[in-house]
């Protein structure tokens, strides 16, 4: 019996210290208190408390937590009701304010975001909450930041997660949207179109230059060889005479040259030769030489002698040239 009470005495002391001891996990903090008043915040590890004497009075997580706050009726400063839920992201840097400073820290901070909410949508017109979502996180994050300190609660952020106006001013918006849609798009259309006239008369207006151009080329061109064309000629020509002049041609190569420029003039469809007077006695003077020399005659004589031909006396006229009136005068020395 005398080992059995100490025995007892030892496994009950034991038992209460295992029941006493605690772990408190990673991103956990313990608020203790002793006797009914704050005694410490335990943090991550090994802690034994006092039996009887000391009690966890709050488990608190220092992890980042979200808030969803439901969907509230705001009114704008324009007089629109319209339905707007946000999401706040907080963490716990102070488990001794946060168990102490209010009864539910987590809903008060729900309430203090919705107040907060109407508050800044209030001095907004529907277009200007429409558009300013940044302005309005960055507003409440700042209201409820400074609110939450003395409960401790850090904001990190808050976030505008849905806005909802009226289903007539949705409808209102929507037709709005598609009006500035249609608008868009004829401006679009008309500025294709604009670009396009000016584009094809921006062709056309080259591409006559360039015709224009090349016309002017053309021409110039030609009348550049023309121009050439006449210079040889009158170079080949005065070669020509030069030419003449320094072989000290006779006189018979000269007759001989005007022989060919007759032919030359009588080969065109000119119908008047006119015959200087100089080439007129050279030609009655060669043809008076051939007849009383015989050269140049080709002409075979008949074999009979030609048949008498009587005489027409309506012709006579023209055998006997003086006594016939009108009739053509004769060429003579």
């Amino acid at each position: 019996m005398e080992y059995i009470i100490p025995g007892i005495i030892v496994i009950l002391v034991l038992i209460l210290i295992f029941t006493n001891i605690r772990i408190v996990p990673q991103t956990t903090e313990f608020v203790v208190e002793r006797l009914g008043k704050y005694r410490a915040t335990w943090s991550a590890g090994l802690h034994v408390k006092l039996p009887i004497v000391d009690k966890i009075m709050k488990q608190v997580t220092v992890k980042e937590q979200v808030l969803d706050t439901p969907p509230q009726p705001v009114i704008t400063k324009d007089n629109v009701t319209m339905q707007i839920d946000s999401i706040v992201y907080f963490h716990i840097f102070d488990a001794k304010l946060f168990a102490y400073g209010a009864v539910d820290p987590v809903f008060a901070l729900g309430n203090l975001s919705a107040t907060s909410l109407r508050n800044i949508v209030g001095e907004l017109t529907l277009d200007e909450t429409l558009t300013s979502r940044d302005t309005i996180n960055g507003k409440l994050t700042v209201i409820l930041d400074e609110a939450t300190d003395r409960w401790g609660i850090k904001v990190s952020r808050v976030e505008v997660k849905n806005i909802m106006p009226p289903e007539e001013i949705r409808r209102a918006m929507e037709q709005e949207m598609r009006a500035e849609r249609d608008r868009r798009q004829t401006v679009l259309e008309a500025e294709g179109h604009r670009q396009a006239v000016i584009t094809r008369a921006e062709g056309d207006k080259q591409a006559m230059i360039l015709a224009a151009e090349g016309e002017r080329d053309a021409r110039i061109a030609r009348a550049e060889g023309e121009a050439k064309a006449v210079l040889l000629a009158k170079q080949a020509e005065a070669d020509g005479l030069k030419a003449l002049k320094e072989a000290a041609v006779n006189e018979a190569v000269l007759e001989l040259k005007r022989y060919e420029s007759l032919v030359k003039m009588a080969d065109g469809r000119a119908s008047k030769i006119i015959v200087p007077t100089d080439a007129i006695h050279v030609t009655k003077t060669n043809v008076l030489f051939s007849e009383m020399t015989g050269l140049g005659n080709v002409t075979q004589p008949a074999e009979n002698e030609p048949a008498a031909v009587e005489e027409d006396p309506c012709c006579d006229r023209f055998d006997n040239p003086d006594n016939a009136p009108g009739a053509y005068p004769t060429i003579s020395d």
